[in-house]
């Protein structure tokens, strides 16, 4: 039975068993899944724009037609070299599993066929067939953990010829997770942005991803602080429809929050409004002063430190169970709004 871990399956695509010619790329994170089956087709022949060495075939075909792909992986190059096939999603109601039950009983070890599925449950048919195979492979794709995300940074910061102070790399976390390829384009456009300056700092995190989030994010997030239920529905509501991911949803208010903590230990020194709000990070528009200055009304230092703590739990939720993700950060807006109206 070969069931790879999350952890094992990047050096496996690294280094792919010839012996295992069947690979089955699955899971929720879609970026991550496609960018591993592009690795893996793209490692198994010379040119993967030749259509005689890569077959692509859309998984909806082959529910009406299961022999076909025991038939492409079988078929013998017209002018040698390497083969691969490419099986792409198929949509939830086609069955793959016959077609892929034929070729596991009849795999060509000279042509690696490559399928492309969704979310797959542990008990899943195709899944279960592929893991217990022993000329295949079942390759799982989460979304990425803190450590990968900071792994995916350093390795496109050094692609680009540029390092990434520590601070920067914290604040750029929150923003990246769910979908590797979104991910990736992330950290590449901030790197587009610092080209030539060798070392990428916070401001130039903040400059170019934090302030397209927060343009959407900033309403539904002075209102949950400023205890105003109602409008967290409303504007949540509206950055959901303008595609923005529950996570970095709950992201941008743990990182207001932060900045609230920063502005409120300020104050109980002694240092005046506009300077205490000079100091979040970026320091908030103008025209968010009045709710900024609500916020740090209703909220003093201690209460913030344990905000903080709810946020970053529900950041973490959001990442291990994506199919709640919604619910887990309007639950985590909502809360935060009741509290500050129980304070109010």
């Amino acid at each position: 039975m070969t069931a790879l871990k999350a952890h094992e399956a990047d050096a496996f695509v690294k280094r792919p068993d010839p012996a295992k010619p069947v690979l089955l790329v699955y899971g929720p994170d879609a970026g991550l899944v496609g960018e591993r089956v592009r690795a893996l087709v793209g490692s198994a022949v010379d040119d993967p724009n030749d259509p005689f060495q890569l077959v692509r075939i859309d998984g909806d075909e082959l529910g009406s037609n299961p022999l076909r792909l025991v038939e492409e992986a079988n078929t013998i190059p017209l002018f040698g070299g390497r083969r691969a096939v490419w099986v792409t999603k198929a949509g939830p109601r086609t069955n793959l599993l016959p077609a892929v039950e034929a070729l596991l009983a009849a795999a060509s070890p000279d042509c690696r066929v490559v399928i492309e599925a969704g979310d797959l449950r542990k008990t899943a048919p195709l899944r279960t067939a592929c893991e217990k195979a022993k000329n295949a492979v079942a390759i799982p794709c989460y979304a990425d953990k803190e450590t990968d995300l900071a792994r995916l940074i350093d390795a496109e910061m050094k692609d680009a010829g540029l390092t990434i102070s520590p601070e920067a790399r914290a604040a750029l976390l929150p923003f990246l997770g769910g979908d590797r390829l979104a991910s990736r384009n992330e950290v590449r456009k901030l790197a587009m942005y610092a080209h030539g300056k060798g070392e990428v700092g916070i401001d130039d995190v903040m400059a170019v991803v934090a302030d397209a989030s927060a343009i959407v994010l900033d309403a539904a997030i002075d209102a949950a602080l400023m205890g105003k239920p109602a409008e967290v529905e409303t504007q949540f509501a509206k950055a959901i429809n303008e595609g923005t991911s529950p996570g970095a949803i709950v992201s941008a208010a743990l990182r207001q929050v932060i900045g609230l903590h920063r502005a409120s230990l300020a104050l109980a020194e002694g240092t005046q409004l506009e300077s205490a709000l000079y100091q979040m990070r970026p320091p908030p528009h103008f025209s968010r002063k009045a709710a900024i200055e609500t916020a740090l009304k209703l909220w003093p230092p201690e209460r913030l430190v344990a905000l903080m703590g709810q946020l970053a739990n529900a950041v973490l939720e959001t990442r291990k169970q994506s199919a709640l993700a919604q619910a887990i950060a309007h639950r985590a807006l909502m809360s935060v709004a009741t509290a500050a109206r129980r304070k109010g």
